[in-house]
């Protein structure tokens, strides 16, 4: 098996059993769609791994270390840029523009590696957002930490213009396009 089949594999018995926040689908399609995205800007192994693996440590048993041990320090680093500090003492919805703030400077001071796979993760994200307004409308907001809709644009709207670099891009030109529909009263 490649190394890429074993994070597959790998991936695959981590979120075994978890669904979807929003959707109700098994979370594996989460990964796998965001791995598929990065393939489009990318054909690096350890990218495509990070992609894979980018919730595995805030929402799973593993740790940094594992992921260091069975993939190498650079897709943990990559795993690391996307993990957040959950504070597990106090509530999602107190720490959550914290998190968001945090998790942004970390954008902020990647290489296009994190770039990509940050976009991929976020473009996934709001495709499924998409789905959940285009269903609900702003009542989507309801099943989240977060349930302001004006929070949600402006922290996705700076991930929009962190990976800027990335603006030639296909991914980043339809996460910019959905972006805009979704939040288009918030970005007024």
């Amino acid at each position: 098996m490649g190394v890429l089949e074993e994070a597959i594999q790998y991936a695959t018995e981590l979120h075994e059993g978890m669904v979807r926040k929003s959707e109700g689908i098994p979370y594996i399609l989460h990964p796998l769609e965001v791995a598929a995205i990065a393939g489009t800007m990318t054909h690096d192994t350890d990218v495509l791994i990070a992609a894979l693996l980018h919730d595995t440590v805030e929402d799973t048993p593993a740790s940094l270390e594992d992921i260091e041990a069975r993939f190498g320090s650079r897709v943990a680093e990559l795993v690391a840029s996307e993990t957040e500090d959950k504070r597990a003492n106090l509530p999602p919805t107190d720490t959550w523009r914290i998190r968001k703030e945090e998790s942004l400077v970390e954008l902020a001071e990647g290489d296009r590696d994190v770039h990509i796979l940050w976009l991929s993760d976020k473009l996934s994200n709001m495709r499924s957002f998409y789905r959940g307004y285009s269903r609900r409308g702003k009542s989507l907001w309801e099943d989240f930490n977060q349930k302001d809709p004006v929070q949600h644009a402006w922290y996705y709207q700076e991930i929009a213009r962190l990976t800027s670099d990335l603006r030639e891009e296909a991914a980043w030109q339809e996460y910019t396009r959905l972006m805009g529909e979704i939040f288009e009263e918030e970005l007024a």
